[in-house]
């Protein structure tokens, strides 16, 4: 019988993006799974059909191929599944996404241990300067009473009769079976008939380990640590090496500093007075405070820019700016001589009305007269 077109097997078009492509051939390895259609021949060449066309539509050379001379111009690159091992050997990482881990590894050799990634609080000065943190972790051990085994000494696992002492069984009908780890003995292929006394039967105990990280200055809020700390992480199999220690830094809020990249910002108040006249006020710095000499007629929310004022660089080294942004503060308590001087100031400033304020206030005056005029045609008009 003819193979049918792959892009028809997938339900897809010919522009179809990888995404698009995935998501296709997942929504159909669902469908068709053996484990969901026990004794259904049809579902099984589905499912090994849908399979041949995403290991040929997912390979850009291979469609480019296909899209040029069909099913011909594949040749040897053709895929030819036999069984769900044949497919597992190029879709085992997507069917892990599926299935939720799916099928036991059958590389030979004890498999390593999981690399692990644990957070790390530190405060923005300590992000700033760099630093080192003294950490006490869990950490899991083989068990030294039983060596491992989890059977009480003097005693040995018996060979699992479900799985033969593979730790692997094969599920499915037809010529797809999927091997999956066996639910009896968890994989390790023995059951454990007398118990360590220490470890209860799990082979392994949990210790704490105390480590010294080294934290470099200017690092931020999420980053993971470029170099782990090797064979700290997950307890590999017997005779296997651990896996490694990556942490992901978490950087604790600042009550005073907000961050954007190697930039700060923080907010400093002023007073009326100092808007005004400038003069010398204090600026808050992750390194203390400084003397800044403020211009005359600073403005709220208007910025200063301290160069080199703020976070280093983890790579250059170099600093960002510090932006400090301005609240000129409105007093809410007065002395009697501080509001005869705000009293005094508010006459002068009615005598002298500056040009800005005049054109305010006439047009606010026009929409009170009913004058609808422009203030600044006005006198034309009347001309």
């Amino acid at each position: 019988m003819a193979k049918r077109d792959y892009y028809e097997v997938l339900g897809v078009s010919k522009d179809v993006s990888a995404e698009e492509l995935k998501k296709a051939y997942r929504n159909l390895a669902m469908k068709y799974h053996p484990d969901r259609n026990h004794g259904n021949e049809e579902a099984s060449v589905l499912f090994k059909e849908a399979a041949e066309a995403y290991e040929i539509l997912s390979n850009p050379e291979k469609r480019q191929r296909y899209d040029r001379y069909g099913h011909a111009g594949l040749g040897d690159a053709q895929p030819h599944f036999q069984n769900a091992e044949d497919i597992f050997s190029v879709f085992g990482d997507l069917f892990g996404e599926i299935f939720g881990g799916g099928r036991q590894r059958q590389q030979g050799g004890p498999q390593a241990g999981d690399d692990l990634v644990a957070p790390l609080e530190i405060t923005l000065v300590e992000a700033y300067r760099g630093c080192t943190k003294t950490l006490t972790l869990p950490r899991e051990e083989y068990c030294e009473t039983c060596r491992g085994s989890g059977a009480k000494p003097g005693t040995k696992p018996a060979v699992c009769r479900q799985c033969g002492g593979r730790g692997v069984v094969h599920l499915g009908h037809g010529f797809i079976r999927i091997p999956q780890r066996c639910g009896a003995c968890g994989g390790r292929g023995a059951i454990i008939t007398e118990a360590c006394p220490k470890c209860h039967g799990q082979a392994r105990v949990t210790t704490r380990r105390t480590l010294e990280i080294t934290i470099p200055a200017g690092v931020d809020n999420g980053t993971r640590q470029m170099q782990p700390v090797r064979g700290e992480g997950g307890l590999g199999e017997p005779g296997a090496p651990r896996g490694d220690l990556y942490f992901e830094v978490h950087v604790q809020p600042h009550p005073m500093f907000k961050r954007d990249g190697d930039h700060l910002l923080c907010y400093v108040p002023i007073s009326f007075s100092q808007a005004a006249l400038g003069g010398p006020i204090q600026v808050p710095t992750l390194e203390g405070p400084m003397t800044h000499d403020l211009k005359r007629g600073a403005q709220s929310h208007s910025r200063i820019i301290l160069s080199g004022k703020g976070m280093p660089n983890v790579r250059s080294k170099r600093h960002g700016d510090l932006h400090v942004e301005l609240i000129v503060e409105t007093p809410t308590h007065m002395t009697k001589r501080q509001e005869e001087l705000y009293r005094e100031l508010a006459e002068i400033e009615g005598k002298n009305v500056s040009a800005q304020r005049k054109s305010f206030f006439d047009q606010l005056k026009s929409l009170f007269t009913g004058d609808g005029a422009d203030p600044k045609t006005a006198g034309a008009k009347k001309a």
